[in-house]
């Protein structure tokens, strides 16, 4: 048998087998410290959302800009989408004509029922950028509230700042105020706390809290840091209570304060520095806590797929509610479980006689009916 090659062999070679080399051990070279990669990429952003911040045109439209060979850097005609670029340093072009210096604007709106935030609506419903002037050029919002909630949200043309707004990995918190059907109670807000699970995975509100109670009603106030389509109502929805008004009170530690219905104003510098002090406390909340952003996508992933179905469907634990017939089958002992799980009878199994057959019960489907409901 030949010699063993590998490395740390405890064999050792014939005296006329020739001696291998041992090759060097690669270097790999060096990683740049995180605060000198973020230094250098501090400039870098892709080409069609530096157009969008300029008010060129839309992300898309930009995109599609591109792809016409209408836009140049530094003279070179660029048709790869996500092509990075410096506009600090860089001569970028839309048909000949060179991007002019946008200056960052940043206004607190307090939007109104009725108002959508989309950037353009096919069906003429009034737009949130309308309570603007005009003049201002292409802003758009940070974040979103639905149609039939009002409060407080920030227009800006500064799309780093807004994305750091909104991203789920930084966790900025936003306050809201809901009035809800029905009286909540104790119960109630540990489940809020604790989460439950949404169509696309768990949710949790970060702080709730009953400012005060009506006639048929309860005034909440509760803090996410995280900003899915609709989730305060669907929050409540799951435990049973119907959203009656929804206000956003805050972003960070900007308020809205006394703004009327409507209004609009300009964020002086110093909310600006919150906002970004804002995201940095977060971010370091996040590094202390290194399983908030995992955390959700961890508890649905450790879920089944029906199980994760039912949860999502029934607003509670993935485990889903367990029908009569599996039930009584786990208090007598049972060992079969789930599908065509037996029933056995309060007399027990043996008193049957041979051609008798106890009932069978199917579990599965009575699980999904009761979901439904």
């Amino acid at each position: 048998m030949p010699p063993s090659s590998k490395t740390g062999s405890s064999r050792k070679p014939h005296a006329g087998a020739p001696a291998h080399r041992r090759r060097p051990a690669r270097r790999l070279p060096a990683r740049l410290p995180e605060t000198s990669r973020k230094e250098v990429d501090a400039g870098d952003e892709r080409l069609q959302k530096v157009l969008a911040a300029a008010g060129i045109a839309s992300r898309r439209e930009s995109e599609q800009l591109i792809l016409e060979g209408r836009v140049e850097v530094d003279g070179q005609v660029i048709t790869e989408l996500g092509t990075r670029v410096d506009r600090r340093i860089q001569i970028i072009c839309v048909d000949g004509e060179p991007l002019r210096r946008t200056k960052l604007v940043y206004f607190a709106v307090n939007k109104p029922e009725g108002v959508v935030c989309t950037a353009k609506d096919p069906s003429g419903r009034p737009r949130v950028t309308d309570l603007l002037p005009p003049e201002l050029g292409r802003l758009f919002s940070v974040g979103r509230l639905d149609m039939s909630s009002e409060g407080l949200i920030f227009l800006t043309n500064d799309g780093a700042l807004a994305n750091e707004l909104t991203h789920p990995r930084h966790g900025v918190e936003k306050t809201y105020e809901v009035q809800v059907a029905g009286h909540v109670d104790s119960a109630m807000l540990i489940k809020l706390k604790k989460g439950v699970h949404l169509a696309e995975g768990f949710a949790r509100v970060v702080h709730v809290r009953i400012k005060s109670r009506r006639k048929n009603g309860t005034l909440l106030e509760l803090v996410l840091d995280e900003g899915r389509n609709r989730e305060v109502r669907r929050l409540l929805a799951s435990v049973g209570h119907r959203v009656q008004r929804l206000t956003r009170i805050a972003v960070g530690s900007i308020r809205l304060g006394e703004m009327p219905s409507g209004s609009a104003r300009r964020l002086t510098a110093e909310e600006v520095k919150k906002l970004r002090a804002d995201v940095h406390a977060a971010e370091q909340k996040r590094r202390g806590d290194p399983g908030a952003a995992q955390r959700g996508a961890t508890r649905q992933a450790g879920l089944g797929g029906k199980e994760r179905k039912r949860g999502a469907a029934a607003g509670k634990r993935g485990d889903g509610k367990r029908s009569a017939g599996s039930r009584s089958a786990i208090k007598r002992g049972d060992a079969k479980r789930g599908v065509g799980a037996r029933v056995v009878s309060k007399q027990g199994a043996n008193k049957q006689g041979p051609g008798k057959r106890s009932a069978r019960l199917t579990s599965d489907r009575p699980t999904r009916q009761g979901d439904r409901r």
